[in-house]
Protein backbone atom coordinates (compact mmCIF):
# COMPACT_ATOMS: atom_id res chain seq x y z
CA UNK A 1 0.00 0.00 0.00
CA UNK A 2 1.11 3.19 -0.86
CA UNK A 3 0.59 5.81 2.31
CA UNK A 4 0.99 9.48 2.38
CA UNK A 5 1.30 10.80 6.02
CA UNK A 6 0.89 14.38 6.98
CA UNK A 7 2.52 15.69 9.87
CA UNK A 8 1.04 18.86 11.20
CA UNK A 9 4.09 20.06 13.53
CA UNK A 10 8.07 21.32 12.88
CA UNK A 11 9.96 17.56 12.64
CA UNK A 12 12.90 19.34 14.09
CA UNK A 13 11.49 20.12 17.17
CA UNK A 14 10.61 16.81 19.28
CA UNK A 15 6.33 16.53 20.21
CA UNK A 16 4.55 13.46 21.07
CA UNK A 17 2.70 13.71 17.79
CA UNK A 18 6.19 13.67 15.57
CA UNK A 19 6.69 10.65 17.73
CA UNK A 20 3.79 8.52 16.67
CA UNK A 21 4.06 9.50 13.40
CA UNK A 22 7.88 8.68 12.72
CA UNK A 23 7.12 5.42 14.55
CA UNK A 24 3.91 4.49 12.82
CA UNK A 25 5.86 5.41 9.59
CA UNK A 26 8.66 2.88 10.41
CA UNK A 27 6.57 0.03 11.55
CA UNK A 28 4.54 0.58 8.21
CA UNK A 29 7.83 0.16 6.19
CA UNK A 30 9.35 -2.57 8.40
CA UNK A 31 5.75 -4.23 6.89
CA UNK A 32 6.62 -3.58 3.43
CA UNK A 33 4.51 -0.41 2.95
CA UNK A 34 5.53 2.49 0.62
CA UNK A 35 5.38 5.22 3.18
CA UNK A 36 5.86 8.95 2.83
CA UNK A 37 5.66 11.51 5.43
CA UNK A 38 5.34 15.51 4.73
CA UNK A 39 6.15 17.87 7.86
CA UNK A 40 7.43 20.89 8.14
CA UNK A 41 11.53 21.16 8.86
CA UNK A 42 13.90 23.61 8.59
CA UNK A 43 16.35 23.84 6.34
CA UNK A 44 19.11 22.04 7.82
CA UNK A 45 17.21 19.33 9.97
CA UNK A 46 18.46 16.10 9.06
CA UNK A 47 15.26 13.60 7.99
CA UNK A 48 14.99 10.30 7.47
CA UNK A 49 14.21 8.97 4.06
CA UNK A 50 11.04 8.98 4.08
CA UNK A 51 10.15 12.40 5.18
CA UNK A 52 9.70 15.26 2.78
CA UNK A 53 10.06 18.44 3.92
CA UNK A 54 7.18 21.14 3.45
CA UNK A 55 9.61 24.20 4.42
CA UNK A 56 10.27 26.21 7.51
CA UNK A 57 7.95 26.40 10.46
CA UNK A 58 6.99 29.14 12.45
CA UNK A 59 6.07 29.29 16.01
CA UNK A 60 2.61 29.61 16.74
CA UNK A 61 0.22 29.59 20.36
CA UNK A 62 -1.68 26.61 20.28
CA UNK A 63 -3.54 24.40 22.66
CA UNK A 64 -1.57 26.07 25.58
CA UNK A 65 1.64 25.23 24.18
CA UNK A 66 3.37 27.07 21.39
CA UNK A 67 3.30 24.67 18.04
CA UNK A 68 5.85 25.24 15.12
CA UNK A 69 3.23 25.36 12.32
CA UNK A 70 3.77 25.41 8.48
CA UNK A 71 0.71 27.42 6.11
CA UNK A 72 0.74 29.84 3.32
CA UNK A 73 0.69 29.71 -0.51
CA UNK A 74 4.28 27.98 -0.60
CA UNK A 75 3.23 25.25 1.67
CA UNK A 76 0.18 24.91 0.11
CA UNK A 77 1.84 24.76 -3.48
CA UNK A 78 4.06 21.83 -1.58
CA UNK A 79 1.08 20.07 -0.68
CA UNK A 80 -0.91 19.60 -3.74
CA UNK A 81 2.88 18.69 -5.67
CA UNK A 82 3.81 15.94 -3.00
CA UNK A 83 -0.52 14.68 -3.40
CA UNK A 84 0.26 14.31 -7.21
CA UNK A 85 3.45 12.95 -7.02
CA UNK A 86 2.91 10.39 -4.55
CA UNK A 87 -0.34 8.88 -6.26
CA UNK A 88 -1.60 7.16 -2.67
CA UNK A 89 -3.71 5.01 -1.60
CA UNK A 90 -4.45 6.39 1.48
CA UNK A 91 -3.61 9.50 2.91
CA UNK A 92 -3.24 9.91 6.97
CA UNK A 93 -3.66 12.99 8.04
CA UNK A 94 -3.07 14.03 11.78
CA UNK A 95 -4.69 17.05 13.55
CA UNK A 96 -6.54 18.06 10.43
CA UNK A 97 -8.00 21.10 12.15
CA UNK A 98 -4.65 22.46 12.94
CA UNK A 99 -3.44 25.79 10.96
CA UNK A 100 -1.01 23.62 9.22
CA UNK A 101 -0.27 21.38 6.64
CA UNK A 102 -2.91 18.86 7.80
CA UNK A 103 -5.55 21.48 7.05
CA UNK A 104 -4.07 22.35 3.90
CA UNK A 105 -3.43 18.78 2.80
CA UNK A 106 -7.35 18.43 3.38
CA UNK A 107 -8.16 20.47 1.40
CA UNK A 108 -6.29 20.06 -1.51
CA UNK A 109 -6.53 15.92 -1.22
CA UNK A 110 -8.90 13.92 -3.13
CA UNK A 111 -8.10 10.00 -2.35
CA UNK A 112 -9.51 8.06 0.54
CA UNK A 113 -8.37 10.44 3.42
CA UNK A 114 -7.91 9.31 7.45
CA UNK A 115 -7.42 12.19 10.06
CA UNK A 116 -6.26 10.81 13.86
CA UNK A 117 -6.96 13.94 16.08
CA UNK A 118 -4.54 14.77 19.36
CA UNK A 119 -6.00 17.60 21.06
CA UNK A 120 -7.64 16.82 24.01
CA UNK A 121 -9.47 20.63 24.89
CA UNK A 122 -13.25 20.81 26.04
CA UNK A 123 -13.15 24.58 25.82
CA UNK A 124 -12.00 25.12 22.43
CA UNK A 125 -13.54 28.44 21.23
CA UNK A 126 -11.30 28.91 18.48
CA UNK A 127 -12.43 25.31 17.06
CA UNK A 128 -15.99 26.49 17.25
CA UNK A 129 -15.13 29.62 15.77
CA UNK A 130 -13.23 28.52 13.09
CA UNK A 131 -15.70 25.54 12.13
CA UNK A 132 -17.85 27.05 9.12
CA UNK A 133 -13.98 26.97 7.29
CA UNK A 134 -12.95 23.80 8.55
CA UNK A 135 -16.27 21.89 7.71
CA UNK A 136 -15.92 21.68 4.08
CA UNK A 137 -12.12 19.82 4.02
CA UNK A 138 -13.76 17.86 7.35
CA UNK A 139 -16.44 16.59 4.79
CA UNK A 140 -13.91 14.76 2.96
CA UNK A 141 -12.12 12.74 5.86
CA UNK A 142 -13.44 8.81 5.01
CA UNK A 143 -12.31 7.36 8.88
CA UNK A 144 -11.78 9.43 12.14
CA UNK A 145 -9.08 8.05 14.43
CA UNK A 146 -8.65 9.68 18.02
CA UNK A 147 -5.80 9.18 20.09
CA UNK A 148 -7.82 8.72 23.60
CA UNK A 149 -10.97 9.28 24.81
CA UNK A 150 -10.62 12.31 25.67
CA UNK A 151 -9.69 13.24 22.39
CA UNK A 152 -12.80 11.73 20.90
CA UNK A 153 -14.40 13.68 22.98
CA UNK A 154 -13.19 17.44 21.60
CA UNK A 155 -13.86 16.10 18.20
CA UNK A 156 -17.48 15.39 19.05
CA UNK A 157 -18.21 18.31 20.86
CA UNK A 158 -16.73 20.79 18.89
CA UNK A 159 -16.71 19.34 14.76
CA UNK A 160 -19.31 16.42 15.37
CA UNK A 161 -19.60 13.08 14.06
CA UNK A 162 -17.53 10.38 15.80
CA UNK A 163 -13.89 8.63 15.70
CA UNK A 164 -12.78 4.87 16.82
CA UNK A 165 -10.26 5.33 19.60
CA UNK A 166 -7.10 3.87 18.94
CA UNK A 167 -3.81 4.65 21.18
CA UNK A 168 -0.32 6.25 20.05
CA UNK A 169 1.88 3.37 19.57
CA UNK A 170 5.01 2.43 21.06
CA UNK A 171 8.06 -0.33 20.86
CA UNK A 172 7.46 -1.42 24.20
CA UNK A 173 10.96 -4.32 23.27
CA UNK A 174 12.67 -0.87 22.60
CA UNK A 175 12.27 0.51 26.27
CA UNK A 176 12.21 -3.11 27.71
CA UNK A 177 15.76 -4.36 26.45
CA UNK A 178 17.47 -0.97 26.85
CA UNK A 179 20.74 -1.20 29.75
CA UNK A 180 20.16 1.10 32.84
CA UNK A 181 22.78 3.39 33.22
CA UNK A 182 25.34 3.28 36.92
CA UNK A 183 25.44 6.67 37.27
CA UNK A 184 20.96 7.13 36.36
CA UNK A 185 20.73 4.59 39.64
CA UNK A 186 20.38 5.03 43.22
CA UNK A 187 17.36 7.67 44.28
CA UNK A 188 16.67 9.18 41.62
CA UNK A 189 13.30 10.75 40.32
CA UNK A 190 13.46 11.42 36.58
CA UNK A 191 11.70 13.58 34.60
CA UNK A 192 11.56 14.21 30.78
CA UNK A 193 10.38 16.99 29.18
CA UNK A 194 10.32 20.53 27.46
CA UNK A 195 12.15 22.62 30.93
CA UNK A 196 10.23 25.85 29.87
CA UNK A 197 6.48 24.90 28.76
CA UNK A 198 4.51 25.35 32.64
CA UNK A 199 1.73 22.54 31.12
CA UNK A 200 4.50 20.19 31.42
CA UNK A 201 4.54 20.36 35.25
CA UNK A 202 8.16 20.71 35.82
CA UNK A 203 7.42 23.83 38.33
CA UNK A 204 5.11 21.76 40.60
CA UNK A 205 7.69 18.85 40.78
CA UNK A 206 10.53 21.50 41.56
CA UNK A 207 7.79 23.09 44.75
CA UNK A 208 7.61 19.61 45.42
CA UNK A 209 11.41 18.46 45.81
CA UNK A 210 12.80 20.51 49.01
CA UNK A 211 10.13 18.20 51.15
CA UNK A 212 11.40 14.73 48.99
CA UNK A 213 15.23 15.76 49.55
CA UNK A 214 14.18 16.18 53.06
CA UNK A 215 12.80 12.87 53.70
CA UNK A 216 14.96 11.03 51.61
CA UNK A 217 18.23 12.59 51.55
CA UNK A 218 19.73 10.27 49.18
CA UNK A 219 17.53 11.06 46.46
CA UNK A 220 18.49 13.33 43.15
CA UNK A 221 16.42 14.61 39.99
CA UNK A 222 17.51 14.30 36.82
CA UNK A 223 15.68 16.29 34.26
CA UNK A 224 15.62 15.32 30.02
CA UNK A 225 14.45 18.35 28.31
CA UNK A 226 15.20 21.32 26.27
CA UNK A 227 14.87 24.83 28.35
CA UNK A 228 16.67 27.39 30.45
CA UNK A 229 18.41 25.49 33.51
CA UNK A 230 18.92 28.32 35.54
CA UNK A 231 15.62 29.42 35.50
CA UNK A 232 14.22 25.63 36.54
CA UNK A 233 15.98 25.53 39.30
CA UNK A 234 15.61 29.53 40.93
CA UNK A 235 12.57 28.90 42.83
CA UNK A 236 14.69 26.48 44.92
CA UNK A 237 16.88 26.79 47.62
CA UNK A 238 20.57 26.94 46.93
CA UNK A 239 21.94 24.58 49.00
CA UNK A 240 19.27 21.95 47.08
CA UNK A 241 20.38 22.62 43.40
CA UNK A 242 23.20 20.15 42.97
CA UNK A 243 20.28 17.45 43.56
CA UNK A 244 18.95 18.24 40.48
CA UNK A 245 20.98 17.18 37.08
CA UNK A 246 20.37 18.20 34.04
CA UNK A 247 20.98 15.82 31.04
CA UNK A 248 19.49 18.43 28.24
CA UNK A 249 18.41 16.65 24.97
CA UNK A 250 18.65 12.75 25.07
CA UNK A 251 18.68 10.56 22.12
CA UNK A 252 16.16 7.96 22.02
CA UNK A 253 18.25 5.45 23.51
CA UNK A 254 19.18 7.54 26.43
CA UNK A 255 15.93 8.06 27.21
CA UNK A 256 14.95 4.73 27.38
CA UNK A 257 17.96 3.68 29.41
CA UNK A 258 16.86 6.74 31.60
CA UNK A 259 13.29 5.20 32.06
CA UNK A 260 14.96 1.87 32.73
CA UNK A 261 17.53 3.52 35.08
CA UNK A 262 15.20 5.82 37.48
CA UNK A 263 13.45 4.52 41.25
CA UNK A 264 10.48 6.70 40.26
CA UNK A 265 9.04 8.52 37.08
CA UNK A 266 7.28 11.44 37.87
CA UNK A 267 5.04 13.03 35.43
CA UNK A 268 3.52 16.41 37.04
CA UNK A 269 1.55 17.58 33.57
CA UNK A 270 -0.84 20.39 34.61
CA UNK A 271 -3.10 19.93 31.23
CA UNK A 272 -3.58 19.81 27.85
CA UNK A 273 -2.59 16.25 27.39
CA UNK A 274 -5.51 14.07 25.10
CA UNK A 275 -3.05 10.85 25.79
CA UNK A 276 0.74 10.58 27.75
CA UNK A 277 3.09 8.86 25.88
CA UNK A 278 6.01 9.13 27.59
CA UNK A 279 3.75 7.13 30.40
CA UNK A 280 3.40 4.78 28.04
CA UNK A 281 7.35 4.79 27.31
CA UNK A 282 8.00 4.60 31.11
CA UNK A 283 5.92 1.82 31.86
CA UNK A 284 7.29 -0.20 28.85
CA UNK A 285 10.83 0.49 30.55
CA UNK A 286 9.70 -1.10 34.07
CA UNK A 287 9.76 2.60 35.80
CA UNK A 288 7.32 2.86 38.48
CA UNK A 289 5.43 6.12 37.54
CA UNK A 290 3.89 8.66 39.70
CA UNK A 291 1.64 11.10 37.32
CA UNK A 292 -0.70 14.26 38.10
CA UNK A 293 -4.42 12.55 37.61
CA UNK A 294 -5.44 14.03 34.53
CA UNK A 295 -8.11 12.31 32.98
CA UNK A 296 -5.55 11.15 30.16
CA UNK A 297 -3.11 9.75 32.40
CA UNK A 298 -5.80 8.10 34.66
CA UNK A 299 -6.62 6.02 31.71
CA UNK A 300 -3.37 5.12 30.53
CA UNK A 301 -2.42 3.73 34.06
CA UNK A 302 -5.61 2.43 34.07
CA UNK A 303 -7.04 4.43 36.90
CA UNK A 304 -4.25 3.91 39.03
CA UNK A 305 -3.12 0.23 38.80
CA UNK A 306 -0.48 0.89 36.83
CA UNK A 307 0.65 3.74 38.21
CA UNK A 308 0.08 6.29 41.05
CA UNK A 309 -1.78 9.12 40.59
CA UNK A 310 -1.64 12.65 42.79
CA UNK A 311 -4.05 15.57 42.72
CA UNK A 312 -3.33 17.70 39.59
CA UNK A 313 -0.88 20.77 40.71
CA UNK A 314 -0.08 19.92 44.65
CA UNK A 315 3.20 19.54 44.89
CA UNK A 316 2.60 18.69 48.76
CA UNK A 317 0.36 15.58 47.16
CA UNK A 318 3.36 14.98 44.76
CA UNK A 319 5.93 15.13 47.37
CA UNK A 320 3.67 12.93 49.63
CA UNK A 321 3.33 10.32 47.21
CA UNK A 322 7.07 10.23 46.03
CA UNK A 323 8.07 9.56 49.32
CA UNK A 324 6.08 6.45 49.80
CA UNK A 325 7.52 5.23 46.69
CA UNK A 326 11.05 6.15 47.17
CA UNK A 327 10.46 4.34 50.74
CA UNK A 328 8.64 1.44 49.21
CA UNK A 329 10.31 -1.12 46.98
CA UNK A 330 8.16 -4.12 47.31
CA UNK A 331 5.44 -0.89 46.21
CA UNK A 332 7.57 0.18 43.17
CA UNK A 333 8.41 -3.78 41.96
CA UNK A 334 4.71 -4.15 41.84
CA UNK A 335 4.03 -1.32 40.05
CA UNK A 336 6.46 -2.42 37.98
CA UNK A 337 5.25 -5.79 37.37
CA UNK A 338 1.45 -4.26 36.58
CA UNK A 339 2.93 -1.52 34.43
CA UNK A 340 4.40 -4.09 32.21
CA UNK A 341 1.65 -6.15 31.47
CA UNK A 342 -0.28 -3.32 31.08
CA UNK A 343 1.66 -1.60 28.18
CA UNK A 344 1.57 -4.53 26.45
CA UNK A 345 -1.91 -2.72 24.76
CA UNK A 346 0.03 0.06 23.38
CA UNK A 347 2.82 -1.95 21.33
CA UNK A 348 2.67 -1.33 17.57
CA UNK A 349 2.04 -4.54 16.97
CA UNK A 350 -1.50 -4.40 18.26
CA UNK A 351 -2.00 -0.05 17.43
CA UNK A 352 -0.33 -0.54 13.33
CA UNK A 353 -2.19 -3.46 12.89
CA UNK A 354 -5.95 -1.36 13.82
CA UNK A 355 -4.71 1.37 11.96
CA UNK A 356 -4.10 -0.67 8.66
CA UNK A 357 -7.21 -1.78 9.70
CA UNK A 358 -8.86 1.37 9.26
CA UNK A 359 -6.83 2.07 6.32
CA UNK A 360 -8.18 -1.16 4.52
CA UNK A 361 -12.03 0.07 5.08
CA UNK A 362 -11.31 3.54 3.58
CA UNK A 363 -9.26 2.07 0.67
CA UNK A 364 -12.10 -0.49 0.19
CA UNK A 365 -14.97 1.59 0.46
CA UNK A 366 -12.73 3.52 -2.24
CA UNK A 367 -12.92 0.96 -4.80
CA UNK A 368 -16.21 -0.15 -4.35
CA UNK A 369 -17.20 3.52 -4.86
CA UNK A 370 -15.42 3.23 -8.19
CA UNK A 371 -16.93 -0.06 -8.80
CA UNK A 372 -20.20 1.64 -8.95
CA UNK A 373 -19.15 4.51 -10.54
CA UNK A 374 -18.13 2.41 -13.39
CA UNK A 375 -21.06 0.31 -13.53
CA UNK A 376 -23.43 3.35 -13.65
CA UNK A 377 -21.16 4.81 -16.54
CA UNK A 378 -21.34 1.80 -18.49
CA UNK A 379 -25.19 1.65 -18.17
CA UNK A 380 -25.43 5.22 -18.96
CA UNK A 381 -24.04 4.88 -21.94
CA UNK A 382 -25.53 1.57 -23.08
CA UNK A 383 -21.48 0.07 -22.92
CA UNK A 384 -20.45 -3.54 -22.76
CA UNK A 385 -18.55 -5.08 -19.53
CA UNK A 386 -15.09 -5.36 -19.75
Amino acid sequence: MKIGIVCPYSWDVPGGVQFHIRDLAEHLIRLGHQVSVLAPADDETPLPPYVLSAGRAVPVPYNGSVARLNFGFLSAARVRRWLHDGTFDVIHIHEPTSPSLGLLACWAAQGPIVATFHTSNPRSRAMIAAYPILQPALEKIRARIAVSEYARRTLVEHLGGDAVVIPNGVDVDFFARAEPKAEWQGGTIGFIGRIDEPRKGLPVLMRALPAILAARPESRLLVAGRGDEEEAVASLPGELRDRVEFLGMVSDEDKARLLRSVDVYVAPNTGGESFGIILVEALSAGAPVLASDLDAFAQVLDQGSAGELFANEDAHALATAAIRLLGDPERREGLRRRGSAHVRRFDWTTVGADILAVYETVTDGAASVAADERTGLRARFGLARD
